[in-house]
Formats: structure tokens, C-alpha cells, sequence
């Protein structure tokens, strides 16, 4: 949605799940040939996946989504189970630093005798700016791992926040990938891949796919629409604002527990909008149900997009010219006391609801921030409360994730500094 925020099918890795995930990537994309030596990515499609940060966060939005959260299925003492964590990111790691290269996951592909080590759909295709982004959910800090006194405070479990009726099988989850890139199918590719090697120790919870991103967050990007018509982002972090990031979104010196430092925290929300009731809507109120006109992306008291908008200002009729229960009015940092958050949101499109004969669509709301305590849930809370859009969408879908600073360089792998 616009401006600072909106926050929006479970899968297991069952045959129905994957042949869904699979199908509408598909769709996008045409699968690459077997035969022949990969072509060779070029340096302008590959986002380096080693460094300080995770890639995905700042990086500039890419077209296409594939998100998906995972159970671990370990059930033996804490130190088996960590040590069997500690060997799945080992193997993660290495498989997602490979894609991001474009490259096939490592393992013998040669041999006849046993499955390969890479599934081939994206055999041949560059990364086009693959990003492999990974997280752990509060429930990673249970009794199974011995981790407990390392939760970090920040991952405090969100609270009830309205408008929200939360299906609990595409919510939550121990472990997250997010995987983007201009490529569908290779967005795609990653997650089917780390499921795949995820096998015997995690499952997959749920997932979703996403096009058409929904903000914009840099690099000078167009701002996008979303499925109800409106820009999406205008005033959203630009990830090259290193003053922002390191005010709003990395984890600095004032987290309890060192291995977030560098790090950041995911919110995701998956949030249906209900679009035959807003198509029906007068231009009029949809424009002061935002706080910004549909065409130009301008604030109702400005001609361009990137006009600030005066809150102060009042209408013919005396009231103010953005409404006080406008999006816009309710989600700027002017009237949240500063607060920020760097959105990473895509459109989602999942069928219909069979009972109801409705879209099963809208945006699939995703959220770095320093804090989410202080950050998502307040914002939240007064769009909950007052905001005019929540007659048109129900957030269905939840998580929460704390995702560590980026892995170094070949030697170290996702998540290292909290099992060690």
C-alpha cells in the first residue's frame, strides 16, 4: 500500500504443494533446456549474496517472489538437534550462495545412480538478481534446540492487531526463505531446491508467490501500483540511504543478543483485499480512502507524486483536505512519531474463494525494521484502529522473523554466531 506501510494457502512439500508453487512459476517463465553447458550469468544480473547484510533487504525490489517458512522435524535431544540445524544451514548456505551465482547447487549431477544434485529447471538461465534471504521464527527458541536464553527481545510474538483473522496453516514457522529475482522460475528454483535438501530435518509450513512488486524502495525504480490501482511506496527507505538503514532497519548496539547485530527483523502479513467491493467504489472515495490521487500518485494537497503532503491543509469544506482516516495520513512517519520501515511487499493472485466466488488476491505485505515492537506493531495498532482502507482488506496470514547479518565469505554459513 502506500507510503511508510500496509502491512498479508499453506503448502507442505507435499505433491499438491510443489506442483502449485511450480505451476504458477511456470507460467512465467519457460524452463531451461538440460543439455549443454550453463550459459554464463552475466555481471549485471547477480546481486553478491556474501557481505555484511543479508542481499534482499536493501536491495533494490526485483519482479517476482517465492516466500516460504519451514518446521524442523528434529526430534531428538537439544545438542542432535542442533547439531542436525547447524548441518541443514551449513547445506543451505552453500546451495543459496550458488544460485545466487547462477549456478547449479553443489553435489554430483553426474551420477546416474542417485537423484541430481540440482532439480534443473533453472539450468542455463542467469540469476537475474536472485536474492536468497533467510530468518528463524520465535518458536526456533523453544526447548528442541537449547536456545532459549538467545531469543532476542525484539522477537517478542506480535499481538492481536486488527483488521486481522489469522489462518495459523499460512502463518509462522520455525525458518524463512525469501527468495527474489526479475526471473520467476529462478526465484522459484531456489525455494523447490532448499525444500528439497530440507528433507528429513524441515518441512515446508506454507508459502507464496508474488509479482508485480508493490513498493519501491531505490535505484530510482518507477513506483509501482498495486492491485487496487494506487502507487505503491512513494515515500518507502530507499536502500541506498545508509543514514535510514542504520536508523530504521539494521540491528546496531542496542540488541540484547550480539548475533542480530547487522541483522534485521521480517514482518510478513498476507493481506487479501477485497476487490470487488473497492471496483465498486466511487474514484471520489477511493482517492480519500488513500489520501492520494489514483493516476498521478500525488498527495490530495500536491500535483506530483513526490510532493510532501501538508496535513494541515483544509479542504473548501473545511475539513482537511487529507482525510484524518486516510492511509496516507495514518501510515507517514510525520504523524507516528518518526517511525519507519523498509517494505519489500509484492501482489499475490491465488484462484478464487470457491464459497464466495471473490478473488483470492492483494498484497503480500513484507517489512525490515530495527524493532518490530516499536516499529510494525505500533504503526499497525493505529491503522487498525482508525485507518478508512480496512473496510477493504483482512490480513489471513502472519510471521515474524529475525534474520542475522549477511555470512561473510564461504567459510561461515546463515545463522553461525547463534549456534556457536
Amino acid at each position: 500500500m502506500p507510503d511508510d506501510a500496509l502491512p498479508g494457502r499453506r503448502w507442505r512439500t507435499s505433491r499438491r504443494g510443489l506442483l502449485t508453487l511450480g505451476g504458477a512459476a511456470v507460467a512465467g517463465g519457460v524452463l531451461a533446456g538440460c543439455e549443454g553447458a550453463p550459459a554464463t550469468p552475466r555481471a549485471q544480473d547477480r546481486v553478491p549474496f556474501y557481505g555484511a547484510h543479508q542481499a534482499g533487504i536493501a536491495t533494490p525490489a526485483q519482479a517476482r517472489l517465492a516466500f516460504a517458512a519451514y518446521d524442523l522435524t528434529v526430534n531428538g535431544t537439544p545438542e542432535q538437534n542442533r547439531a542436525a540445524l547447524k548441518l541443514l544451514l551449513t547445506t543451505w548456505t552453500a546451495a543459496a550462495a550458488a544460485m545466487a551465482e547462477g549456478k547449479p547447487v553443489p553435489g554430483d549431477n553426474d551420477n546416474l545412480a542417485a537423484p541430481p544434485a540440482d532439480t534443473g529447471e533453472a539450468y542455463g538461465a542467469p540469476p537475474a538478481n536472485l536474492t536468497i534471504t533467510f530468518g528463524v521464527g520465535p518458536s526456533l527458541f523453544d526447548g528442541r534446540f537449547g536456545l532459549a536464553s538467545r531469543r532476542p527481545a525484539a522477537l517478542a510474538d506480535l499481538p492481536r492487531l486488527p483488521p486481522e483473522n489469522l489462518d495459523p496453516e499460512r502463518s509462522n514457522g520455525d525458518l524463512v526463505i525469501q527468495a527474489c529475482s526479475d526471473d520467476p522460475l529462478v526465484a522459484f528454483h531456489a525455494i523447490r531446491n532448499l525444500a528439497r535438501l530440507a528433507r528429513g530435518t524441515a518441512v515446508m509450513r506454507w508459502s507464496q508467490l508474488g509479482f508485480g512488486k508493490a513498493t519501491s524502495n531505490g535505484e530510482d525504480q518507477e513506483t509501482p501500483r498495486n492491485l487496487m490501482g494506487f502507487k505503491d511506496g512513494t515515500r518507502n527507505i530507499d536502500g541506498r540511504d545508509d543514514s535510514l538503514l542504520d536508523g530504521h532497519v539494521w540491528v546496531g548496539g542496542e540488541s540484547d543478543q550480539d548475533w542480530m547485530r547487522g541483522g534485521s527483523y521480517l514482518v510478513s502479513r498476507r493481506i487479501r483485499m477485497l476487490i470487488e467491493a473497492w471496483d465498486r467504489d466511487f474514484l471520489d472515495d477511493q482517492q480519500k480512502v488513500i489520501g492520494r490521487f489514483k493516476y498521478s500518485g500525488a498527495p490530495l494537497t500536491g500535483k506530483d507524486e513526490h510532493d510532501l503532503p501538508d496535513f494541515a491543509a483544509k479542504g473548501p469544506d473545511g475539513e482537511p483536505a487529507i482525510p484524518v482516516d486516510s492511509h496516507v495520513r495514518l501510515a507517514s512517519h510525520e504523524n507516528n512519531g518518526g517511525i519507519r520501515i523498509l517494505r519489500r511487499g509484492y501482489s499475490f493472485t491465488d484462484g478464487i474463494i470457491p464459497a464466495q466466488g471473490e478473488l483470492d488476491a492483494g498484497l503480500f505485505f513484507v517489512a525490515y525494521q530495527k524493532d518490530p515492537r516499536k516499529q510494525f506493531v505500533p504503526l499497525q495498532r493505529s491503522l487498525g484502529a482508525h485507518d478508512a482502507l480496512n473496510e477493504y482488506i483482512q490480513h489471513v496470514g502472519s510471521g515474524l522473523f529475525a534474520c542475522p547479518a549477511g555470512v561473510p565469505d564461504g567459510t561461515h554459513y546463515w545463522a553461525q554466531r547463534l549456534l556457536e
